[in-house]
């Protein structure tokens, strides 16, 4: 897996992609991170595709699958998930200090983004309202059927396999759900 994951889907130019309009001058931002040994051009997000690519050119390696060593496969295996793990990380503490900023700087933006998260909430528990409603009719009334056979005893053949016949042909089939 030499090539980069830039260019991999059709459509898409090798190289990583521009960044959004508004972001132009936090690309840099990027490359700042405290503490960490980057080369010039590279990013975190560079950093984080060349882990990732490597830990899954770890799990399939011809020297791992020929190799008798487990221990040692084991080793360098875990080496590159955890780099992954830790370059994800900083990735993520990254996003969090500009969510934090966007935070300080424009308030009203996240107040919106709460509204409507818990707009999409409220809709999709009132989905799962109307669904459990909908399967508590159905029962209510394949109940109420079977309280009204109960109720007509005159009508009941004699014997109790032609009672099981007519109770089991009364009660409906259950509804498939999507």
């Amino acid at each position: 897996m030499a090539a980069p994951l830039g260019g991999m889907f059709s459509g898409q130019p090798p190289g990583p992609p521009p960044p959004p309009p508004g972001l132009l001058g936090q690309a840099s931002l990027l490359q700042a991170t405290p503490g960490v040994p980057r080369t010039s051009n590279s990013t975190l997000v560079d950093e984080l595709e060349s882990s990732f690519e490597a830990c899954f050119a770890s799990l399939v390696s011809q020297d791992y699958v020929n190799g008798t060593d487990q221990e040692e496969i084991r080793t360098g295996v875990d080496q590159c998930i955890q780099k992954f793990l830790d370059i994800a990380r900083q990735t993520e503490c990254f996003f969090l200090q500009k969510r934090l900023q966007l935070s300080v700087q424009k308030p009203e933006q996240v107040i919106k983004e709460d509204v409507s998260e818990l707009r999409n909430e409220l809709q999709r528990k009132d989905a799962l309202v109307q669904k459990h409603l909908t399967k508590l009719r159905h029962w209510q009334q394949v109940l109420e059927d079977i309280n009204v056979q109960h109720k007509k005893p005159a009508e009941i053949p004699q014997g109790s396999l032609a009672y099981l016949e007519q109770a089991s042909a009364n009660i409906p089939a259950p509804v498939k759900q999507t």
